[in-house]
């Protein structure tokens, strides 16, 4: 699966890291997979991936460098997708939520996650124990804001970018 994704600030990730280290039992996100995903552009059964690139690109074309900003801590309890819970860092972002619904338009949503359902965030970990994944949910964490001045095409497979546009695009 290809999605373009944010990347996170090395204090984002570790900050993801240092709160996953609280849960043991879950599985959490490892170096350099801490990610901001924005929209994903097919699930490997759809186009080659230079087709999709090439869609995606049109779409971002002319879009500014915006803010984002992480306030909090959150899950899912209830993942469409793979293992639950999914602890997670909340992020707020106006532009970023007016990018995933432009993509929206041309990349079919999936169902419950994408869309109207779009919640963007920094995966934290999967799984864990529930109880342990709520206390988490009720610490402050200090508010981490940035500017968002590159994107890049993420590899779900193999865990890794393949290219990335700096913005504007």
């Amino acid at each position: 699966m290809y999605s373009l994704n944010v990347p996170v600030p090395t204090r984002v990730a570790a900050l993801a890291s240092d709160i996953a280290r609280e849960i043991p039992a879950a599985r959490a996100r490892v170096r350099g997979e801490h990610t901001l995903n924005i929209k994903r552009l097919s699930n490997g059964d759809g186009p080659a991936y230079n087709r999709l690139e090439t869609q995606a690109r049109e779409v971002i074309a002319g879009q500014p460098p915006f803010a984002v900003r992480i306030d909090g801590i959150d899950y899912f309890p209830d993942a469409i997708i793979g293992t639950t819970p999914v602890l997670y860092l909340s992020v707020e972002s106006p532009e970023l939520v007016a990018l995933h619904q432009r993509l929206a338009e041309v990349f079919e949503p999936i169902e419950g996650i994408e869309g109207d359902g779009y919640t963007p965030h920094v995966t934290i970990s999967r799984g864990g124990p529930q109880d342990a994944v709520e206390r988490l949910t009720e610490r402050e964490i200090e508010p981490i804001e940035w500017v968002v001045d590159e994107l890049i095409f993420w590899d779900a497979t193999r865990s890794q970018p393949v290219s990335s546009v700096s913005l504007p695009a």
